[in-house]
């Protein structure tokens, strides 16, 4: 899946096992020593390996040092498997091994040979080259043209997965392959839903995520910059610069709307941001404590409890509730639900305290 000179058998000294789980012929298609990139809190490695069954070479990802703790945690690389997309790398299998003297966890994917990765093809830096008798440095910005076949073919995988219930969770430069001119396609799918298996996280949030690492992909792009979101105005400033407002305008929309969604509408309502500064102006304020209209009593402990209720929920299982539809679901009640108390009531102990 990363770009390489092919091979035919592995590297020797590699200490690399002869079989693991029907695959034989591992070739490493990145550094598995010296400076390596991390995937979230694991070391990673891609291989190039060849299936007994088949004959084909494989993809396969290893996840270094994960103890699997739940079976159910591969129902995310099920839903993976069914998923067939021109612009996805497809999931195949998923297995744990100790056969790295270590627990391993291994994703199966689809081979594409000769590919790099966007961050390879268009981000890192390159030595110069030769050109008319003088070495010059090689341009760094990509086509507009380019990026926006880059960006229709990226919007539609994710349309996919998003259609079907799920979410990527992984889009940036170093996970995204160029596997023919100008052809890119998502790799790396399913290996978030297995780490992250025991963190449930609600899907709608999931899939802004989605939007939000897009839209930092296209800046990152067009900046030539993994880190470009780390200045934001001066990534701004740079993307209008070398692009069209219509690029400019597909980021910024992106990274400050993710989804056309009714949540993020919600979210964006200005009744919602007042509200939750004035809890927060509210609780909390014990140098106020001798002030019946800021002092954790009476009708301002409501308000407390009220916060509780709303942001430090807990599920069966004690682990903290994040979640964004539960917050704005708790803050659009009509007010004539109740908690213990009507949620008017507690619209007016908040009114009170500002007078």
């Amino acid at each position: 899946m990363r770009s390489e000179t092919i091979r035919t058998a592995p590297a020797p000294g590699l200490s690399l096992p002869e079989e693991l789980q029907g695959y034989h012929s591992l070739v490493p298609l990145e550094p598995i020593v010296g400076e390596r990139r991390k995937f979230g809190n694991w070391y990673s490695t891609m291989y190039r390996a060849i299936k007994v069954a088949d004959g084909v070479p494989y993809a396969l990802r290893r996840i270094e040092n994960f103890r699997l703790m739940q079976q159910a945690a591969f129902s995310g690389i099920e839903a993976w498997s069914r998923i067939r997309h021109p612009n996805i790398i497809s999931v195949r299998e998923a297995f744990t091994t100790r056969a790295f003297t270590d627990n391993s966890l291994v994703v199966v994917y689809d081979y594409h040979p000769n590919s790099q990765t966007l961050y390879e093809a268009h981000i890192k830096v390159k030595a110069p080259e030769y050109q008319n008798g003088r070495l010059q440095a090689q341009p760094q910005h990509i086509p507009e043209n380019t990026v926006w076949s880059y960006v229709i073919q990226i919007a539609n995988a994710i349309k996919t997965v998003h259609d079907a219930g799920m979410a990527v969770r992984i889009i940036d430069a170093t996970k995204i392959l160029v596997t023919g001119k100008n052809r890119v396609r998502i790799s790396s799918c399913g290996v978030v839903d297995v780490l992250m298996y025991e963190t449930r996280t609600d899907m709608a949030y999931l899939q802004q995520e989605d939007l939000a690492m897009f839209g930092k992909l296209v800046f990152a792009l067009c900046c030539s910059n993994l880190a470009a979101m780390n200045n934001l105005p001066k990534a701004i400033e740079s993307l209008g610069r070398h692009y069209s407002a219509d690029l400019k305008s597909v980021a910024l929309f992106l990274i400050s709307k993710p989804g056309p969604l009714k949540l993020m509408t919600e979210l964006e309502n200005a009744r919602l941001v007042r509200l939750m500064c004035k809890f927060n102006f509210i609780n909390e304020r014990p140098e106020f404590a001798r002030d019946p209209r800021w002092s954790e009593t009476g009708d301002r402990y409501i308000i407390k409890l009220f916060r509780d209720f709303v942001f430090h929920q807990v599920d069966e299982h004690g682990n903290p509730v994040v979640s964004l539809s539960h917050v704005l679901t708790c803050l659009n009640k009509d007010e004539q639900s109740c908690l213990v108390v009507s949620y008017r009531e507690v619209k007016s102990c908040v009114e009170l305290a500002f007078g």
